[in-house]
């Protein structure tokens, strides 16, 4: 490549040539030697690049149960499978450029891919390692970085939820809220009646599910709070929210979850009962959106029944997505059903599909979050 005409051409001029490419071309043409890998990694080209949606590969990634994790050895050939809707195949990202011996991913966001990694085993404190830490990293570019350490519970039992940025993260439970700075976390009172349910991160608010029912028969309620943080203070107050024109949303639904929708909207999705005794059964999966604004839900979507039929046998099932696009998985279906939203001539369309070839030889109940790959994704 020394003698190549490309290395004759200005810098700007290369830029705007592959700045026409889809993004797959781009990671290829990255690849095929060090001058083009330095003049498509360079800050001014992924600045070039940073606006443009056609520079985003939209892709659905897997990750292992907490319980999967700890029997791998994930750390030996540490990469995440992830499906392309676009090209119809699954591939994986290579996750051993980060120095860890254990990692679990867990959720993306803006491009940016979030893991539970264990410090280092070269520690000399003697004993098992029960620090964690988050890693942030882009897989494109293999660039990463560490948050501040945390105790193993926070890594089993708290919900991640990611902010505008990279550094504003929240880890949610029932009981306390911690909230990453530059090199520390503050912690929080969460005062929630339960366990939160699925919980979102919508702009500077959660969204979540709470059980506020018996032993004996659950009673789900949406519940909001404010999340301003004010230098060393964080401001968080959770309130119920419901309207009386909302009849009984939550009573038709079994083991609700709660997703991000698009356009300022939230979905919730779970069983559709039969009837309202306590043991109904389900006659499909059900997406009911809420938009923000209007505070009214509207059916986004059930699932088919030709579908429906293979998750009736099994007694649980996954939901994972967000936004125009919902996965689900069940036990030993063996493939994901996937719910696509998308505009067609000016009307809203959905789609219900299979995707085959689901890697692994678990039982089949797949957990997952959805990748917004880009190469202009820092860290």
């Amino acid at each position: 490549m020394e003698s190549s005409p490309l290395n004759r051409l200005p810098q700007d001029t290369l830029h705007q040539i592959f700045s026409s490419l889809p993004l797959r071309q781009m990671i290829i043409c990255r690849a095929v030697c060090k001058s083009l890998y330095t003049a498509l990694s360079s800050p001014s080209f992924l600045h070039l690049i940073s606006s443009s949606q056609s520079h985003v590969l939209s892709l659905i990634a897997l990750r292992p149960s907490h319980r999967s994790h700890s029997h791998s050895h994930l750390s030996s050939h540490p990469a995440l499978h992830v499906f392309d809707p676009l090209s119809d195949r699954w591939f994986r990202f290579p996750l051993n450029f980060l120095p860890f011996p254990s990692l679990l991913p867990i959720t993306s966001s803006r491009g940016l891919l979030y893991l539970w990694a264990s410090s280092s085993s070269s520690s000399p404190n003697p004993g098992p390692i029960s620090n964690k830490m988050l890693i942030v990293c882009n897989p494109l570019t293999r660039q990463f970085k560490a948050l501040p350490q945390l105790g193993s519970a926070w890594s089993r039992h708290g919900s991640v939820l990611i902010g505008a940025g990279p550094s504003q993260v929240l880890v949610l439970t029932e009981l306390a809220t911690l909230y990453s700075t530059a090199n520390s976390w503050l912690k929080y009172s969460s005062n929630l009646p339960s366990k939160p349910r699925s919980p979102v991160l919508i702009e500077n608010f959660i969204l979540a599910l709470c059980d506020v029912g018996s032993p004996w028969r659950s009673q789900w309620k949406l519940f909001k709070s404010m999340v301003i943080n004010r230098g060393d203070q964080l401001v968080q107050k959770w309130t119920r929210l419901e309207k009386h024109e909302w009849g009984d949303v939550f009573d038709i639904i079994k083991r609700p979850r709660l997703l991000v929708g698009g356009k300022n909207k939230v979905l919730m999705i779970g069983g559709l009962k039969s009837s309202y005794s306590l043991h109904s059964a389900c006659s499909t999966i059900l997406i009911l959106r809420l938009d923000l604004e209007s505070l009214e839900w509207d059916e986004a979507g059930r699932m088919p029944s030709e579908m429906y039929r293979l998750f009736q046998d099994s007694s649980k099932f996954k939901v994972f997505g967000g936004g125009n696009r919902v996965c689900f998985s069940a036990k030993r279906v063996g493939k994901l059903v996937v719910w696509e939203c998308f505009e067609e001539n000016g009307c809203e369309k959905t789609e219900w599909r299979w995707i085959d070839g689901v890697p692994g030889n678990g039982d089949g109940l797949c957990r997952g979050f959805l990748l917004e790959a880009q190469l202009s994704a820092v860290p």
